[in-house]
């Protein structure tokens, strides 16, 4: 006797929906049919993202004005100089590097062993670093490799003509 393909959903948001599953394997559709019954209908689903779609673009609008004010009162306390780069790169970049220097400056002075001078050196190595895409790349790196990206980026400088400005 061959594994059922057709299942009767009743989804969490109480609608009864038959789905066909023949296209997932034969042991996996039990497993799948109990996890579809956690969810909306995929009506419901739609419905109430198109209806918060707005007031997640007002969020994260809200948001990203927040990040941006903090990083640009940042790069004046700390003397940073304005980043180059498209004019449409030039926020990300500003917030990507704020973050980046907050969490390493978090990682290792807040957290690590650095005292102040070794942050000092650190500082002037993200001062030479103004093109906006080199922040961008790195936003995803931890605040204890920053170091390491720095001298990295700074080495490169010395050998050829710097591409990260």
């Amino acid at each position: 006797m061959a594994v059922r393909t057709t299942w009767k959903i009743v989804h969490s948001c109480g609608h009864e929906v038959t789905h066909d599953l023949s296209n997932r394997p034969a042991d996996r559709r039990a497993g799948f049919a109990r996890w579809l019954a956690t969810k909306d209908c995929t009506d419901c689903w739609k419905a109430a993202r198109d209806a918060d779609t707005e007031s997640k673009e007002e969020w994260l609008a809200s948001k990203r004005d927040a990040e941006r004010e903090a990083a640009v009162a940042w790069a004046k306390q700390f003397d940073m100089p304005q980043l180059e780069g498209p004019e449409k790169a030039l926020d990300w970049g500003e917030r990507s590097r704020h973050q980046l220097m907050t969490a390493a400056h978090t990682a290792l002075i807040v957290e690590g062993t650095w005292d102040e001078a070794d942050w000092v050196e650190l500082e002037e190595k993200a001062r030479s670093i103004t093109r906006a895409g080199w922040w961008i790349d790195q936003r995803d790196a931890e605040g204890t490799d920053v170091l390491e990206l720095l001298h990295a980026a700074t080495e490169q400088d010395r050998s050829t003509e710097n591409p990260f400005r």
